[in-house]
C-alpha cells in the first residue's frame, strides 16, 4: 500500500503548485478529497517536538509566541540507504543535507509569504523528506491555538489561526492528530476542544498525549490513555519528547527515542501499554490508517475526478485555443475566426439562423406599401394636370398632343419612388448591419479577442456602406431610366375616342377641357402604375445583388487583403486576449493535465489491488 501513500502525496504537491490548497474554488478541488492527517495543538503543547520526533530530526523553527505561521505539508519518504535529505517544492532541484538550513528556509519562505512581522498565511509550504528513519506518511503542521495576540499581532489573529485550523479539520477527508500536554487538565485542551466540535464521535480524531514525564508526582495519565477519560475511536498514543536541556544540547533523536522506548518499558504505570505508546509506534499507525483510508476513498475519488475532467475539458473548449507564436499562427488563427463569423452570417441570410426573413418583410410589404402611399392619382389632380400640361405648350401651344405635358406628368410621379426606393436600400442595410452584430455574438471564439471582434465588426460595416452605396446607385438607375425613357407601345395602343377629346380637328381650347384632361390624368395613372409594377419587382433584384448577394460574398474580402499586409506586432494586437482569460486557460490546462495524471495513476492503483 505504500504506493497509496506516494501516490497522495504526489498528488498534494501537484496540488499545492497549482495553488490548489483548500481555499475556496470555483472549480473542484482535488486537494479536498485526498485524504490528509492534519496535527492541531495549542501553543507549547509540544506539538512540534512531536513532528520531529516522528521524522528523526531537528528541522522546525522554535522561539516564543506564534511561530508555525503557515500550513506545513510535511511529506515522509522511507528509502533505502544511509542518506538523509529534504527538498521544498519552492525551491525545486535543491537538496537539503543540513536540516539546520531546512529550519532557516521554513522560517524565510514564511516571511517571504507573510512579511516579517507576525502575520499568518493559508499557503502551504511543501516539505519532503527522504530518509530511512521514516514511514511512508504525510502531516499537515497547523499554526498553534493560542487565546492571546502577542506584541505585534492584531488581536483578530486568535480567530483568524482557528478558522485556518478549522478550515483544514472540518472537512471529511482530515484525519485529526490532536495533541495536547498531559500536565494540563484535559478539559482545557485547545486540541481536543476544537477536534470535538468538528469530529464528536471521535471517528477521524487520533489523541496524542505530550509531556506525560513531566506530571506531578503522584499522578498519572492512565485514565487518558485507556480511553476513560475521553474517548476516542482510536487508542491514545503517549509520547515522551526531548526536554528543553536535550533540545539546547542537541541530542540525538535517534537516542531520545531510545530513552522514550526505556520510559514507558520501565515505567510501572505505563509498562502494560509500552507497545503502543512512543513516536515509533505512533508514525506506524498513522501510516497504517492513512493507507486503509486512501484506500477506502479511491472510488470517490475515480469518480470526482472523470467528473471534473469533463467539466475543465468544456470549459477549456470554450475558453478557445492558445495563440500561436508565429505570424503565420496568428494570421492563420484570425482567418479561421473571420470565416467562422462569416459562415454564421450566412447561415442568417440563409435562413438557416433567424433574421434574413425580415429582408424578405421590407420587399414584400414595406416596399409596395411605401410605393401606394405615394398617392399618385392625387399628383395627378385635375389642378395639377391642367397647370403641367399648360406650361409645357410654353409660347405656342402643341400642334397635335400635349407630348411635354405628358412626359413632365409621367417624370413627376415616378421621380417620387426615388423616396420609397432609397428606402428599401437603407432598411436592407440596417438589417444586414444587425445580422453583422448577431453573427458577431454568435461567434464565441470572437468574445476571446476583443480587439479582433471590434476591428471585424467595422470591416464588416464598412464593406455594408460600400455595398449600400453601390446599390443605391444602381436601384436610383432603374428609377431614372424609367424616367428618361417612356414605353411607346403602351401610348400606340390608346384608343383615339372623340368623345374624349381624342380628336385632333378640334380646336386647342376644346382639347383642355375637363374631360380631355381627365383623359390625360388617367392615361398617365395606368402608365406610372404599370411602370411602379415593373419597379416592385427589379429594384428588390437590384438591391439584392447589390447588398445581400455581396454581403455573402465578400464582406471580409477588403480586411482579408489588408490582413496579409500586416506585421506580426499588428497581428498580435489583433489577438489581444484578455490577459485574465489567458491566465485562466493555462491554470485549468495544468489543472486538466493534473487530474488527468491522476487518473492514470489512480487507475493504476484500483487495478493493481
Amino acid at each position: 500500500m505504500e504506493n497509496l501513500i506516494s501516490l497522495v502525496n504526489k498528488l498534494q504537491r501537484a496540488c499545492t503548485a497549482l495553488g490548489d490548497h483548500g481555499e475556496e474554488s470555483a472549480l473542484p478541488t482535488l486537494w479536498d478529497s485526498l485524504p490528509s492527517i492534519a496535527v492541531v495543538g495549542g501553543q507549547s503543547s509540544g506539538k512540534s517536538s512531536v513532528l520531529e520526533s516522528v521524522v528523526g530530526k531537528d528541522f522546525l523553527p522554535r522561539g516564543s509566541g506564534i511561530v508555525t505561521r503557515r500550513p506545513l505539508v510535511l511529506q515522509l519518504h522511507r528509502i533505502d540507504g544511509d542518506r538523509e535529505y529534504a527538498e521544498f517544492m519552492h525551491v525545486p532541484r535543491k537538496r537539503f543535507t543540513d536540516f539546520a538550513m531546512v529550519r532557516k528556509e521554513i522560517a524565510d519562505e514564511t516571511d517571504r509569504q507573510t512579511g516579517h512581522g507576525k502575520g499568518i498565511s493559508s499557503v502551504p509550504i511543501h516539505l519532503s523528506i527522504f530518509s530511512p528513519n521514516v514511514v511512508n506518511l504525510t502531516l499537515i503542521d497547523l499554526p498553534g491555538l493560542t487565546k492571546v495576540a502577542v506584541e505585534g499581532q492584531p488581536e483578530s489573529i486568535v480567530q483568524e489561526i482557528e478558522n485556518m485550523v478549522r478550515a483544514f479539520i472540518e472537512k471529511p477527508n482530515c484525519i485529526i492528530l490532536a495533541v495536547s500536554p498531559a500536565n494540563q487538565d484535559l478539559a482545557t485542551s485547545d486540541a481536543i476542544k476544537i477536534s470535538r466540535e468538528v469530529d464528536p464521535k471521535g471517528e477521524r480524531t487520533f489523541g496524542v498525549l505530550t509531556k506525560i514525564d513531566l506530571m506531578d508526582k503522584g499522578t498519572d495519565a492512565v485514565d487518558i490513555l485507556e480511553g476513560r477519560a475521553y474517548r476516542l475511536q482510536f487508542p491514545w498514543i503517549g509520547v515522551v519528547n526531548r526536554s528543553q536541556q536535550d533540545i539546547n544540547k542537541s541530542v540525538d533523536m535517534i537516542a531520545a527515542r531510545r530513552r522514550e522506548r526505556d520510559y514507558f518499558a520501565n515505567t510501572p504505570e505505563y509498562k502494560h501499554l509500552a507497545h503502543r505508546m512512543g513516536s515509533e509506534h505512533l508514525a506506524k499507525s498513522l501510516s497504517k490508517h492513512l493507507e486503509s483510508v486512501i484506500k477506502s476513498r479511491i472510488p470517490g475519488l475515480q469518480s470526482l475526478i472523470t467528473k471534473t475532467v469533463a467539466e475543465l475539458e468544456t470549459e477549456l473548449t470554450r475558453l478557445g485555443k492558445p495563440i500561436a507564436n508565429d505570424a503565420g499562427g496568428k494570421l492563420y488563427t484570425i482567418m479561421e475566426i473571420c470565416r467562422m463569423f462569416d459562415g454564421i452570417y450566412k447561415e442568417h441570410l440563409d435562413g438557416v439562423r433567424p433574421g434574413g426573413e425580415k429582408i424578405y418583410h421590407v420587399f414584400d410589404n414595406q416596399f409596395p406599401v411605401a410605393i401606394k402611399r405615394l398617392q399618385f392619382d392625387k399628383q395627378l389632380s385635375m389642378e395639377n394636370v391642367r397647370k403641367l400640361i399648360t406650361e409645357a405648350d410654353g409660347y405656342q401651344p402643341h400642334l397635335i398632343a400635349p407630348e411635354q405635358g405628358y412626359r413632365r406628368l409621367i417624370e413627376s410621379c415616378l421621380v417620387s419612388i426615388r423616396g420609397p426606393a432609397e428606402a428599401a436600400v437603407d432598411t436592407v442595410h440596417g438589417i444586414l448591419k444587425e445580422l453583422v452584430h448577431k453573427a458577431i455574438n454568435e461567434t464565441h471564439e470572437l468574445k476571446q479577442f476583443p480587439t479582433l471582434r471590434v476591428e471585424v465588426g467595422n470591416a464588416a460595416f464598412e464593406s455594408l456602406e460600400r455595398m449600400r452605396d453601390e446599390s443605391k446607385k444602381n436601384t436610383l438607375k432603374l428609377v431614372d431610366m424609367e424616367t428618361s425613357y417612356l414605353t411607346v407601345d403602351f401610348f400606340r395602343k390608346l384608343p383615339q375616342d372623340v368623345e374624349k377629346g381624342g380628336n385632333p380637328s378640334h380646336s386647342i381650347f376644346d382639347r383642355y377641357n375637363d374631360s380631355y384632361l381627365r383623359r390625360i390624368g388617367t392615361t398617365v395613372l395606368a402608365y406610372v402604375n404599370m411602370v411602379s409594377s415593373t419597379l416592385r419587382n427589379s429594384i428588390p433584384k437590384s438591391i439584392v445583388y447589390c447588398q445581400v448577394r455581396e454581403a455573402k460574398r465578400s464582406l471580409l474580402d477588403h480586411f482579408f487583403t489588408e490582413l496579409g499586409a500586416r506585421e506580426i506586432r499588428q497581428l498580435s494586437k489583433l489577438l489581444d486576449e484578455d490577459p485574465a482569460v489567458m491566465e485562466r486557460r493555462t491554470n485549468l490546462a495544468k489543472r486538466l493535465e493534473l487530474y488527468r495524471s491522476a487518473q492514470a495513476e489512480i487507475d493504476a492503483v484500483a487495478w493493481s489491488k
